[in-house]
Parts: structure tokens; C-alpha cells; sequence
């Protein structure tokens, strides 16, 4: 029998009420971590910026060393208790650093509390790897259905925007007035309320109508870890799903390196203006978030996904046009619509091409790279804004171009590019993509078209 919608089931009610309250201990923590290194540990010192960006690597690091790796280990383990571990080890560790907090910062030296901190932000970050794609899994068993499933994903993808605008205006507040052992207790919290959200759900999969096979023979890491390679790479659906999604990175990642720079230079604004730019992507975010999966119903998750490309790159070069505030705040409300609306529509398109013992192995590829090719947009854009193209300054056919509002049009041109690419990619077949079942290692795997 096919499982409730969405919300008004109530195991994926509470999976999603435990994951509300730990993201917004995650925006909290965060923000907290960040503010703590750049004005209270290394207040003053000529390397504030590198300390802060330590933080930021060290979960990049985390994404791109752990990720690949935990899919095995997920396609292994039961996918609930996987979950309720990594959040016993996340909470468990914010305490204990929460503890250490309450000492005064000087009794251990800068250099140790930032070795904690980034030891902390590492481990975390690769705990999530092993909790993101359990998740999914459990997730792809309380809901089926294209149309569900999107809708799903919009509900997360909802409830994540909405803990970026909620927790970093409370984590200053907790930071400089309690304390910041306080803001880590706050999220060591959020994490036991998602273990006890967690533990009420049973996450067993549903009953398979398909006769009784032998079960299969253990291989050892390696194996397992090339078997999903070799189906990722075999499944042409799936290339095409993370291609797509690459150049997509690749032409986004400069609007969220630079537009604070746009806002000042381009759109003459002052720089405490530059939030509520933030804001609006946020706010449209969550609308475009929660309305798609009434568009993957009336279109499709794939005329969703190449529809909003296309209509992302656009807004995103029309975006570089603008000289007036105003109008660039509602362009980006608009653009972030689309966006998140193939972000949503993604998730279903990937969970129907992936068989159930693949899907912890296809996550931890495809979410890495497209954290790597966002990394790369941001370096290379921060370049070209900062030496490639610092001098640029023309104009054609009457209209003005300089380092960053170009960047920006090639970037829109490139989200559009893929767009193109996904319309051929992704025909309008009417159907999800079938998952076929992994071929033996030594045969040579068919992609799903």
C-alpha cells in the first residue's frame, strides 16, 4: 500500500521535526563558531581571516575526504541506528567542547582552542556524512512517488533556509550575552531532540512483492566502494544528473563569493544593506521550496529541473544588469524560485535511478563533487574579481561591464548552458527513471536512459 503524504505521515512528521530543531542548532553553531574565532580569539591579530576560514575548510574537508567513503559503510549498516549513532557522537562532542568553553580562553592558548575547533567542525561535518545519506534512504522508504518525494525534498530544503534566517540572528545574542557555551549547549540540545525524533520512527523498509533472493555475499571495503563507482559511472542518467548539477555550481558559485561586492559597487548600496539581499534568496527559497512539489505534479521532475536552469541562468544575467536596490532585491526573491524548485526536483530523479542497496554509495558521490565544484567556483571567481579581470572596464552596445557584473552574465550564460544540456539529457519520457539493479563486478554496467 503506498505510504502516506508527506507531512500527514507521522514517522516522516517527526524525521522532520528532529531535523528542524538540529538545523537550527547547526546555523546557531556556526555563526557562533565564526564570530567567536573572528572577534573574541583572534580580535586583533593580522590572521583573523585565515583563522575563520579554517573553519570553513575544515567542513569542506570533511565533505570531500569522508563522503565518498561513508556511502559503503551506509549501504552496509541499518540505516537508523547509523543515524542515531552519528547523533549521539555530534551531540556528544559539541558538549564536551561546551565544557572545555566554560574555562577561560587564556588558561589553553589560541593555537589549542583553534585545533579544538577545527577537530570539532571536522568530526561533525563528517559524522553528517554518514547521517545525510541514511537519511535519504529512510526517507526514500516513508515516501514514494515522484510527486511525494519532491515534496519532501522541498520540505527540507524549506526547513534549511529557514534555520539560516533563524539561527544566525539568535547566535550573536547567544554569543555576547550567555556566552558561547551556552550557544554549544543549545546545539548539543538540538541533537538530542533529533535522536529522540529518530528513535520513534520505524525506518524498516517497506515489503518487497519480488520473490526471495539469496543473500548477497559480503565483499570487503574496496569492492563495495568500486561497485558503486563503476554503477554511477555505468548509469548514463546519472552522469547526467551530476553534470548538469556541476555546471550549475560552477555558474551559481560566483553570485554567493561575490554579491557582496555587487551590492557595494554595483548597486551603490551600503554594506549593512547586503543582508536583507541574503534574506530575499532566503525568503524565495522557501516559497520556491514548498511549491515544488506541486510543480513536479502538473510538470515533472525533469521539465523541473531543465526549466529551472533555464530560467535561473536568465534572472542570474539579468540580475547583473541591475544598478538600482530595489530591483535587484526582488530579482534575487525571483531567482531563487526556480533555483530551489530543481534542487527539489533532483532528489526524486535521483532516488528513482538508484536501486535501495546503491543509494548510500550514489549520494556520497554526487553530493562531494558538487561541493567541490562549488569550492572551485568560489576560487576561481574571487580570482578573477580580485586579479583576472580587476581592470576590466568597457562597454558594449551602450551597456556598461566591469570585473564582477561580468562574471556574473558568464555565470548566468553557464547555468542556461546547462539548462540546454539537461532539456536534451532529460527527455520528457513521463516516467521516472528506472532503477536497475547492479550488474556483477565483473560485467559491464548499462546506464538507465
Amino acid at each position: 500500500m503506498r505510504r502516506r503524504l508527506v507531512l500527514i505521515n507521522p514517522a516522516y512528521t517527526r524525521l522532520w521535526f528532529g531535523q528542524a530543531v538540529s538545523s537550527v542548532g547547526d546555523a546557531v553553531f556556526s555563526t557562533t563558531l565564526v564570530l567567536w574565532v573572528a572577534t573574541v580569539l583572534a580580535k586583533g591579530r593580522p590572521w583573523a581571516p585565515e583563522a575563520v576560514s579554517g573553519v570553513l575548510l575544515a567542513t569542506g574537508a570533511a565533505v570531500l575526504l569522508v563522503g565518498p567513503v561513508a556511502g559503503v559503510f551506509v549501504d552496509r549498516w541499518d540505516k537508523r541506528a547509523t543515524m542515531l549513532r552519528t547523533e549521539v557522537l555530534r551531540g556528544g562532542l559539541v558538549a564536551a567542547l561546551a565544557a572545555v568553553s566554560f574555562l577561560p580562553a587564556h588558561d589553553l592558548g589560541i593555537w589549542a582552542w583553534l585545533a579544538m575547533v577545527y577537530v570539532t567542525v571536522f568530526v561533525l561535518n563528517a559524522a553528517t556524512q554518514f547521517f545525510n545519506p541514511s537519511r535519504f534512504s529512510v526517507i526514500a522508504e516513508l515516501v514514494t512517488g515522484e510527486a511525494d518525494r519532491a515534496r519532501a525534498a522541498g520540505i527540507a530544503q524549506a526547513t534549511g533556509q529557514t534555520a539560516w534566517i533563524i539561527g544566525p540572528p539568535l547566535a550573536a545574542p547567544l554569543l555576547f550575552a550567555v556566552g558561547l557555551q551556552w550557544a554549544l549547549l543549545f546545539n548539543a540540545f538540538s541533537y538530542l531532540v533529533s535522536y529522540i525524533a529518530i528513535s520513534s520512527v520505524d525506518a524498516r523498509p517497506a515489503p518487497s512483492t519480488e520473490p526471495d533472493s539469496p543473500a548477497p555475499e559480503r565483499r570487503g571495503f574496496l569492492h563495495d566502494f568500486t561497485e558503486g563507482l563503476r554503477f554511477f559511472r555505468g548509469n548514463r542518467f546519472l552522469v547526467a544528473l551530476l553534470t548538469f548539477a556541476v555546471i550549475g555550481q560552477l555558474g551559481i558559485g560566483a553570485l554567493n563569493t561575490l554579491n557582496v561586492f555587487f551590492a557595494t559597487r554595483n548597486l551603490h548600496a551600503s554594506a549593512h544593506l547586503y543582508g536583507y539581499l541574503g534574506m530575499a534568496m532566503g525568503i524565495g527559497g522557501i516559497v520556491g521550496a514548498l511549491c515544488a512539489g506541486r510543480v513536479v505534479e502538473w510538470i515533472g521532475a525533469r521539465r523541473t529541473t531543465w526549466i529551472g536552469l533555464l530560467a535561473g541562468g536568465a534572472l542570474l544575467v539579468l540580475y547583473s544588469r541591475q544598478s538600482h536596490f530595489p530591483a535587484a532585491l526582488a530579482l534575487l526573491f525571483v531567482f531563487a524560485l526556480p533555483l530551489t524548485m530543481l534542487n527539489t526536483a533532483m532528489s526524486p530523479l535521483l532516488l528513482a535511478a538508484t536501486p535501495r542497496e546503491l543509494r548510500g554509495r550514489v549520494v556520497a558521490v554526487f553530493y562531494p563533487v558538487t561541493q567541490l565544484a562549488a569550492m572551485l567556483a568560489a576560487v576561481l571567481s574571487g580570482w578573477l574579481a580580485g586579479s583576472g579581470l580587476r581592470h576590466l572596464d568597457g562597454s558594449v552596445a551602450g551597456l556598461r561591464f566591469g570585473p564582477i557584473d561580468t562574471i556574473f552574465t558568464v555565470s548566468g550564460l553557464v547555468v542556461v548552458l546547462a539548462g540546454v544540456y539537461a532539456r536534451i539529457a532529460l527527455p520528457d519520457t513521463g516516467e521516472p527513471a528506472a532503477a536497475p539493479a547492479p550488474a556483477p563486478a565483473e560485467q559491464t554496467l548499462e546506464g538507465t536512459q
